[in-house]
């Protein structure tokens, strides 16, 4: 996209390619959570919940946060 600004190259040589950083820890965080949501998801279809394997976090609830409730 900016690969022929000088603007930006220099930016990138300061700073580093924050972009592409960044997509690159979004892609990382979607393939974690594909992984994790797995297990969940092939349980879904078993008709007796004792049957499913624990998911982690499986007992995570929003009061369980620390802090002011959104509500």
């Amino acid at each position: 996209m900016f690969q022929d600004s000088p603007i930006y190259d220099r930016l990138v040589a300061e700073r580093g390619d924050i972009p592409l950083q960044t997509r690159r820890e979004a892609e990382r965080v979607t393939r974690e959570l594909e992984y994790v949501m797995r297990p969940l998801q092939s349980s879904l279809g078993s008709p007796h919940p004792a049957d499913r394997p624990a998911a982690p976090g499986a007992g995570w609830q929003r009061a369980a946060l620390p802090g002011p409730r959104p509500y």
